[in-house]
């Protein structure tokens, strides 16, 4: 990734998610073949919330990991998404309207969540930590508003180990974005993100140096996507 992006990140991924909103739930219908909800549900089940919980959603984008974790905390439970990219936001509090799901989502940053300590009776974040420009500080924060003892879960993209896996996504992806969205160079940014992102076993030791223990993951759909999780300590 290019040293420009590096030091700009923050204010290319609010433009770019802005510019791809409309597309954006169509997109990771079609890059993941329709597996993408399936892995949200599975994040969702990894915090192991319970009804009258309290539960927030880092980077929810257009809000589906946040639909997956309410299911847990009702009745009585409370689900907040947060991201700084508002148009984004706009679609997930369309969606929930329409669907009638009781989700608060809120615009804050995911280096300073403006939330006390210990708010959270789990924490989640999904493929949106690779999109900020400081990730220990990101994870900090997710568990400094944890409670003690609940999780923090991350899904992400994992740089993939298969040739095909990279072939697929530095070259078909990219033309998807154009074909789909019209947007081939924030389809381009993708792959180019996940180069630029530690691997599973890293990102672990990441996540206890923030604070997480008992921290362990799960590689899905040929080692391109990691589900992980750890308690706050």
């Amino acid at each position: 990734m290019s040293q420009p992006l590096k030091d700009q990140r923050a204010d290319y991924v609010v433009k770019m998610f802005g510019a791809i909103a409309d597309h954006y739930d169509l997109m990771n219908r079609v890059m993941t073949f329709g597996q993408d909800q399936r892995w949200r549900r599975q994040a969702a089940e990894a915090a192991q919330l319970h009804p009258g919980d309290t539960a927030l959603d880092v980077a929810t984008g257009t809000g589906d990991l946040a639909f997956e974790l309410i299911k847990h905390v009702q009745p009585r439970g409370h689900v907040v998404g947060i991201d700084f990219a508002e148009p984004m936001l706009s679609l997930a509090r369309r969606k929930a309207s329409i669907r009638r799901i009781p989700v608060s989502f809120e615009a804050a940053d995911a280096l300073n969540l403006p939330f006390a300590d210990r708010s959270f009776c789990g924490v989640t974040c999904g493929f949106g930590l690779r999109n900020v420009e400081d990730r220990t500080r990101a994870l900090a924060e997710m568990a400094r508003v944890t409670r003690l003892g609940r999780r923090v879960v991350i899904l992400e993209l994992t740089p993939p180990s298969s040739e095909l896996a990279r072939k697929y996504m530095d070259e078909i992806v990219p033309r998807m974005g154009q074909l789909i969205a019209r947007a081939r160079e924030a389809y381009s940014y993708l792959p180019e993100s996940v180069k630029d992102f530690p691997d599973a076993q890293h990102l672990g030791r990441m996540m206890q140096n923030a604070g997480l223990r008992q921290v362990k993951y799960r590689l899905m759909n040929f080692g391109t996507v990691a589900l992980h999780w750890g308690e706050r300590a």
